[in-house]
C-alpha cells in the first residue's frame, strides 16, 4: 500500500512539473592556470615548469577570494631558450665582479689605517650593502635558469622582498650620509674632524640600518596581510613590492597609501638632503678662485655624484614605467640597472680616480702575496 502511494505522488509531481522546469546544476568548466599563463603572456607550455594544481571550490556561489597560493612564477628577462645560457653567463659574471670588487674595497679600507676616515667608513658599509643587495637577487635567478624553473615559493618571495627593501633602503641612507660627509669636508674643512667624529658616524650608520629594518618590515607585513588568488605571474627577475601588491585579489587601497606615503617620505627626504648638500657644495666650489682648487674640490665628490645619479635615475625609471602596464620589460631593465649594474660599478667609480684606494689595494696585494709565499714555503717543508 505504501509503495502505491509513493508512486502516485511521484507521478503527480512529474505531471505538474515538466522536465524542462526541473532544477539542475551544471559543473563549471575550470581552466588550468598554466593555460591562463600561456594565453596571457605567450609562454609555451613546455617552458612552464610550474605544476599548479587545479583548485576546486566548494562554495555554492563560486570560488572564494581568500584562497592563498603557495608559489609564484618569475618570468625573468626572456623566455627564449637560446638566450638562457647568455643571460646566465652575463649575470654570473656581473655577480662575481660585484662581490669581489666590493670585497676588495672593504679589505682595503680595513687593512690601511690611513683610510680609517668617515668617507671610507661609509664607503665600506656601502660595499657591504651592495654585496647583500645583489646576493638577494642573482643567486636565485641563476638557480632558476640552471634548473629550467621559474618557481619561487610564497615564503621565499616574501623573504626576498624583505631583504631587497632592507638593503635597498640602507643603500639610499648611506648615499645620503656620504653626501653630507662631502658637504662638511668641502664647505667646513677646518671643522671636519670635529663634526664627523667616529661616534657620530657609527650612530648615523646604526640609525640608518634601524630605519631600513623598520621600513622593510612594515612593507613586508603589509604585503603578508593581502590575499592572492589566481594571479601568480610576476613579470620580473625578483619579487618587487609594487608587483606583489598588484597581484593581490583583496583590497589594496590602504596598503598602497601607506607604502607610497612612507616611500615618498624616506626617498624624497633622502633625495632632498642630497640635493641640498650638493647645492651647498657647488656654492662653495664656485667661491674658490683658482681652477686647480675647484677641480680638486669637485674631484672628491665626483664618484659619489656619479653613483647617486645612476642609482636615482634607475629608480625613477622603474616608478615611471611601472605606471604603464605595457612597459613591464622597460621596468625590468631599469630595475637591473639599479639592482645589479650600479653595485657592480661602485668599486670602479670609487677606485679608478682615488689614489688612496689604489695605494691601499697595492699594499693589500703585496701583503697577501707575502703571506701566500710564506704559507707555500711552510707547506714545502
Amino acid at each position: 500500500m505504501g509503495r502505491v502511494v509513493a508512486l502516485g505522488v511521484l507521478s503527480l509531481a512529474g505531471r505538474l512539473s515538466p522536465p524542462s522546469s526541473l532544477l539542475y546544476f551544471e559543473e563549471p568548466e575550470i581552466q588550468s592556470p598554466s593555460l591562463t599563463i600561456q594565453e596571457e603572456f605567450g609562454v609555451p607550455l613546455s617552458d612552464l615548469p610550474l605544476r599548479v594544481p587545479i583548485q576546486f571550490s566548494h562554495q555554492p556561489y563560486g570560488p572564494s577570494n581568500n584562497t592563498q597560493i603557495s608559489e609564484f612564477l618569475l618570468l625573468g628577462l626572456s623566455n627564449e631558450p637560446e638566450l638562457q645560457p647568455l643571460i646566465f653567463g652575463l649575470f654570473l659574471f656581473m655577480y662575481l665582479i660585484t662581490v669581489f670588487g666590493n670585497l676588495l674595497i672593504i679589505l682595503a679600507v680595513s687593512s690601511d689605517s690611513h683610510l680609517h676616515t668617515p668617507m671610507y667608513f661609509f664607503l665600506s658599509n656601502l660595499s657591504f650593502a651592495d654585496i647583500c643587495f645583489t646576493s638577494t637577487i642573482i643567486p636565485k635567478m641563476l638557480w632558476n635558469i640552471q634548473t629550467h624553473s621559474k618557481v619561487i615559493t610564497y615564503e621565499g618571495c616574501i623573504i626576498q622582498m624583505y631583504f631587497l627593501l632592507l638593503f635597498g633602503a640602507f643603500d639610499v641612507f648611506l648615499l645620503t650620509m656620504m653626501a653630507y660627509d662631502r658637504y662638511v669636508a668641502i664647505c667646513h674643512p677646518l671643522h671636519y674632524m670635529v663634526i664627523m667624529k667616529p661616534q657620530l658616524c657609527g650612530i648615523l650608520v646604526l640609525s640608518s640600518f634601524i630605519m631600513s629594518f623598520l621600513y622593510s618590515l612594515m612593507q613586508s607585513l603589509m604585503v603578508v596581510q593581502l590575499s592572492f588568488c589566481t594571479k601568480r605571474v610576476i613579470p620580473h627577475i625578483f619579487c618587487e613590492a609594487n608587483l606583489m601588491i598588484k597581484l593581490a585579489c583583496s583590497d589594496t587601497f590602504i596598503c598602497d597609501m601607506v607604502v607610497y606615503f612612507v616611500s615618498v617620505v624616506l626617498g624624497g627626504g633622502s633625495l632632498g638632503a642630497i640635493l641640498y648638500s650638493y647645492s651647498k657644495i657647488i656654492a662653495c666650489i664656485s667661491g674658490i678662485s683658482s681652477a686647480q682648487g675647484k677641480y680638486k674640490a669637485f674631484s672628491t665628490c665626483a664618484s659619489h655624484l656619479s653613483v647617486v645619479s645612476l642609482f636615482s635615475c634607475s629608480v625613477l625609471g622603474v616608478y615611471l614605467t611601472s605606471a604603464d602596464t605595457h612597459s613591464s620589460h622597460s621596468s625590468v631593465i631599469a630595475s637591473v640597472m639599479y639592482s645589479v649594474v650600479t653595485p657592480m660599478l661602485n668599486p670602479f667609480m670609487y677606485s679608478l680616480r682615488n689614489k688612496d684606494i689604489k695605494k691601499a689595494l697595492k699594499i693589500f696585494g703585496k701583503e697577501t702575496n707575502k703571506e701566500l709565499s710564506v704559507l707555500g714555503l711552510k707547506n714545502c717543508h
